[in-house]
């Protein structure tokens, strides 16, 4: 299922047949919801025009997004929402949700994390994300923001990644941290190896050539340098294995 429109249990079959979601029950649904979720620095809006259909309007600081109720019902369709007020409801909030984070938002409240840096999923880099409730969105800077700032919200945003809480757990040689509620944040604590090192130490594990196993959106697995190879060997799920000094010389998405 669209990950923009919450779950993502739908199955293809049930999204081959999932009925269509109506222009006019989106409209009606749109206008009585996107009024509660605007801020002041949101604007939520739905623009009925003559002969063009109504278009729903997001704008938030320099962030723009104009699109087509029809392609909106058509995108929301092929997710497989259910077309009862309350289904439509939830995903047009979850697709608000998911809306581009802005400058200033990344600025004030962006976390650094590992994601993946090309499609093929064979190197990852930093990237900053801005939590959302239990979303982690990552952060593209605008074409207004200059090299300073843009600089200045990394900074900030390893700054923060050193106050994320995650959960340790120690299984036999190898040393896993999570968090519970946003998995992408897990790789945070890589901007801090040496504490990593020292946390695993406190919790009984000393760790020789610590290497890490990094799955964007997984828990980190941290272990000796053979039994992380075997443990990316033994995953079917892509991931990128390297020494912990390592981590200093990758470069921001």
């Amino acid at each position: 299922m669209d990950d923009r429109f919450g779950g993502g249990s739908a199955g293809l079959l049930q999204r081959l047949r999932a009925p269509r979601i109506d222009v006019a029950d989106l409209r009606d649904v749109a206008a009585a919801v996107l009024p509660s979720l605007a801020t002041t620095r949101l604007r939520l809006d739905v623009v009925r025009r003559s002969g063009a259909g109504s278009v729903v309007v997001l704008e938030e600081d320099e962030r723009r997004l104009r699109i087509h109720l029809s392609e909106l019902a058509d995108d929301m369709t092929r997710a497989g929402v259910v077309p009862t007020p309350d289904g439509i409801a939830a995903a047009l909030s979850s697709w608000v949700a998911h809306r581009p984070v802005t400058d200033a938002a990344a600025a004030t409240g962006g976390t650094a994390v590992l994601d993946w840096s090309d499609r093929g999923r064979t190197t990852v880099g930093w990237r900053v994300v801005v939590r959302r409730g239990d979303l982690a969105l990552p952060w593209t800077p605008s074409s207004t923001a200059d090299g300073a700032a843009v600089n200045r919200a990394r900074s900030a945003a390893t700054g923060r990644s050193h106050d994320v809480t995650l959960d340790l757990r120690v299984e036999g040689p190898v040393a896993l941290w999570s968090h519970r509620d946003v998995p992408v944040l897990a790789t945070a604590s890589l901007v801090a190896p040496e504490r990593m090192l020292a946390a695993a130490a406190a919790a009984g594990l000393t760790i020789d050539d610590m290497h890490v196993v990094v799955t964007p959106h997984r828990p980190v697995a941290c272990a000796g340098p053979a039994i992380a190879a075997r443990l990316a060997g033994e995953t079917t799920e892509a991931s990128v294995t390297m020494p912990w000094c390592g981590l200093t010389d990758l470069s921001w998405i």
